[in-house]
């Protein structure tokens, strides 16, 4: 074995850090429709507004029409910039700076579809990415054997079921199969740059509720499961092919539950609210080894379960327009003692807009945009005998259209 040493695969690699600095707290994607950005997201369990209550609660299929299509995207824009100092610079390696901005341009899609089978059952399906993004500094900043390019991609597929139990009551239940593939790549010294990539399949489950309290109030309750995902693949260094070869780790994407409200204040005027709850303190630990069963290195992460609160209001104008606004919390599961630059996260706010604007009876346009103000997220890491001491100072931008059509 040569005398250099791997950065524990640099790779203290977190796979953690796979969808680094996002626009939720730690590395989930909220942005399943558009038409409840400009609300913040307040109420979704409640709304179901449209067919993309299969992700947030598939109960509340049985008020929608017989058959509807929902196809959604968002522009989503992280910026990210560390400031601060690195101890020591090792010229050729970390002597690039700060790193520039590590956020980058992504854009999420998502597609649901809804059909009533009989006057009490509706089934239906949606395609979305319930985790992902990205961050990538320049090759040879400050940090750069902390971490250079981190990506994380999914794609979930969610069949689902709703029963109108009766005129109050709506039961729903979907199974997630959820594809993962990650990118993580570093300086690693001596061996150059070390990329690792992984993906896998898992599986998982959503339940829904949907309570009509009285004509003017819903109140919906959701859960989405855990997913395991044992991501697979190999790990490369560019200048040290001899140590190359194949890795594992195994990564539990995070359950959730929420609590919505829905208030019909007059004919005009809706208010939502909704807290959500998600279990990040199962990600404890990132234990990379290779196959052979040769551990590379263990990575403390000690995340603890965080709330997301938010409230909405929906101004109907006319029988074609709505107007939307809506203001949430976002908790961040990262402390400060175990922050990394591959999840540079803090605690943020969000300020939404949006409208839907009915083309016909069959046929909306939704359209809605954010910004989220993230608190500055301080740093005080040590990877390789290299430090980072600092901050980084974030905000996000997100951009959001949607199309439903009832047919």
């Amino acid at each position: 074995m040569p005398s250099f040493t791997f950065n524990r695969l640099s790779l203290g690699l977190a796979l953690a850090g796979m969808a680094s600095l996002t626009h939720a707290a730690g590395f989930a994607l909220i942005e399943q429709n558009a038409s409840g950005l400009g609300n913040a997201y307040a109420g979704q369990a409640a709304s179901a507004q449209d067919a993309s209550t299969i992700f947030f609660n598939p109960a509340g299929m049985t008020l929608l029409p017989d058959r509807q299509v929902v196809v959604a995207g968002h522009l989503i824009k992280p910026q990210a910039e560390f400031g601060g100092v690195v101890n020591p610079v090792i010229p050729g390696v970390n002597n690039g700076g700060n790193g520039g901005d590590a956020g980058g341009l992504a854009f999420v899609p998502n597609g649901y579809f809804a059909y009533r089978l009989t006057p009490d059952i509706h089934v239906g399906i949606g395609m979305n990415a319930p985790f992902g993004l990205k961050t990538e500094y320049d090759r040879t900043w400050a940090g750069s054997t902390h971490g250079i390019k981190s990506e994380l991609k999914t794609i979930n597929l969610n069949p689902s079921i709703a029963w109108k139990v009766s005129d109050s009551l709506s039961l729903g239940a979907g199974l997630s199969v959820q594809y993962a593939k990650a990118t993580l790549t570093n300086q690693a010294g001596a061996p150059g740059l070390a990329t690792v990539e992984g993906d896998d399949y898992g599986w998982g489950f959503n339940l829904g509720a949907l309570w009509q309290l009285s004509d003017a109030t819903r109140i919906g309750l959701a859960y989405r499961s855990e997913v395991d995902q044992k991501l697979e693949g190999n790990a490369t260094f560019s200048a040290f092919p001899a140590a190359n070869g194949p890795v594992a780790a195994s990564v539990t994407l995070p359950d959730s539950a929420s609590l919505s409200l829905l208030h019909k204040m007059n004919p005009q005027l809706e208010f939502l609210a909704d807290i959500t709850w998600t279990g990040w303190s199962d990600f404890d630990e990132l234990r990379i080894v290779r196959t052979n069963g040769a551990l590379l290195g263990v990575t403390t992460e000690n995340w603890s379960d965080s709330y997301r609160y938010s409230v909405g209001v929906n101004y109907r104008m006319n029988d074609k327009l709505t107007l939307r606004t809506g203001l949430a919390y976002d908790e961040t599961p990262v402390s400060d003692t175990y922050r990394t630059v591959r999840i540079p996260d803090e605690s943020r706010t969000w300020l939404a807009f949006g409208a839907q604007y009915r083309l016909s009876n069959k046929t909306a346009l939704d359209f809605g945009y954010a910004h989220l103000f993230v608190k500055d997220a301080r740093i005080d890491k040590t990877e390789s005998g290299v430090t980072l001491t600092g901050k980084y100072e974030a905000s996000v931008d997100i951009l959001s259209a949607q199309l439903t059509h009832n047919f």
